[in-house]
């Protein structure tokens, strides 16, 4: 799921960045209300997670416009404010959701999340299956034939990529710009490191392989 935050705080957005990331989610930033009005506009989120209070262009302000050029991008407002009549001007701007501050991480997640099912029930998935191979996304964790499988965020988040896309030919490019957010090619060996380590969490103690190299094409996870 791709994700925008626009927050002016720049340490209350790296944690609200780093967590998401850590949850699999590709995050970008704007630090204020103008840069994020064109980046909500400009470019394709699952979510927006707009402050209330911003620079050069307030949250509110943000919001509406956009309802007003018809992107329909569910939104959830965070914000100090947190009254009855302050959340209702929220909603009332365009606004799906609102989170007064402070809060817990893990209701800012649930919450986006849960903006994100509403909007496609398809888009975030509670669970993915590929044969006896199994993933919980809400709990992090994945098991194959009841065995428990440690996996680290990067490797969580390829596993997912894969898991979605079990049967199909997945090639470089798209793991590069859906797993670890590049739109080039760095020349490194990162994705044949990362996808050796999983290979051998998730097949080398199983009779059977899942996940199988395509020369010159990619990689493909399959029963």
């Amino acid at each position: 799921m791709r994700i925008l935050v626009i927050e002016d705080d720049l340490e209350a957005a790296g944690y609200i960045q780093k967590g998401l990331t850590e949850a699999g989610h590709l995050v970008d930033h704007a630090i204020d209300g103008e840069i994020g009005l064109e980046m909500a506009k400009t470019s394709e989120y699952d979510v927006l997670i707009v402050d209330r209070m911003l620079p050069r262009r307030d949250g509110l302000s943000v919001i509406s416009t956009l309802r007003e050029d018809s992107v329909t991008t569910p939104v959830l407002v965070l914000s100090a404010l947190g009254d009855v009549d302050h959340r209702v001007e929220g909603l009332k701007a365009g606004g799906d959701d609102y989170l007064s501050k402070p809060y817990a991480f893990a209701e800012l997640q649930a919450r986006v999340e849960a903006l994100a099912r509403r909007r496609d029930p398809e888009a975030v998935p509670i669970r993915l299956q590929v044969g006896e191979l199994e993933m919980d996304l809400l709990a992090r964790t994945v098991h194959r034939a009841g065995t428990n499988i440690l996996l680290q965020p990067r490797e969580f988040r390829l596993l997912e990529f894969l898991m979605k896309h079990a049967g199909q030919v997945v090639t470089r490019t798209m793991l590069l710009e859906k797993v670890w957010d590049y739109h080039f090619d760095p020349q490194t060996n990162v994705i044949d490191v990362h996808v050796s380590r999983l290979r051998a969490k998730i097949d080398k103690e199983f009779p059977t392989p899942l996940l199988h190299t395509v020369r010159g094409a990619g990689y493909r996870l399959q029963e």
